[in-house]
């Protein structure tokens, strides 16, 4: 996998850049001043960031493996340390699809009736290959969510979810606070 330089990374113009940064050269970046990035993320091969209208912020010591995709008009937000599985799709926007309208944002305003909502992955919060978050959830402390994983509610603080939807099927160790304290005072 090959990453861009600095000055690659410094001419797209993002909203904000941090320390040690990697973000491969084959990923596809749409609106890069709504995007701010904190310290040492990386973003992998063939992944697509899409910011909307409330743009996309990563904390520090976030992943995103190959094939993801954070899409939509609101905000998308990762805290620290959180991690996304190769192929994991984040929706902070969606179509209705009772029928009740047409859908795709090929057909006009009028005939639609979009889904927006702010989606955020608290610190520590883990997801499983292929899965996919839906609009307007917020993923709870050091929740995880198990490959394949609809998540279409809020999950719980250190919950581990899997399914289709999600449901919880136990609940996280919080030694990973310590250990990022103890990471922190070396700093």
């Amino acid at each position: 996998m090959a990453f861009l330089s600095e000055d690659a990374i410094a001419a797209l113009g993002f909203a904000r850049v941090g320390r040690d940064v990697k973000i491969s050269d084959r990923a596809s970046i749409y609106h890069p001043e709504r995007i701010s990035i904190g310290d040492y993320v990386r973003i992998d091969d063939f992944c697509l960031l899409s910011a909307g209208e409330g743009g996309i912020e990563f904390g520090s010591y976030v992943h995103v493996a190959c094939y993801s995709s954070l899409i939509g008009r609101e905000q998308i937000v990762l805290r620290d340390f959180a991690g996304l599985s190769g192929r994991v799709s984040v929706y902070s926007s969606s179509e209705e699809y009772s029928g009740a309208c047409l859908t795709n944002p090929t057909v006009p305003d009028a005939y639609r009736k979009p889904i927006h909502g702010r989606v955020l992955l608290e610190r520590h919060v883990i997801v499983g290959a292929g899965s996919v978050i839906l609009p307007g959830v917020t993923l709870g402390l050091a929740a995880s969510v198990g490959a394949l994983t609809l998540v279409a509610r809020d999950l719980e603080a250190f919950g581990m979810y899997l399914g289709v939807p999600a449901r919880k099927i136990g609940t996280r160790k919080q030694d990973l606070l310590q250990l990022e304290t103890r990471l922190r005072a070396t700093l």
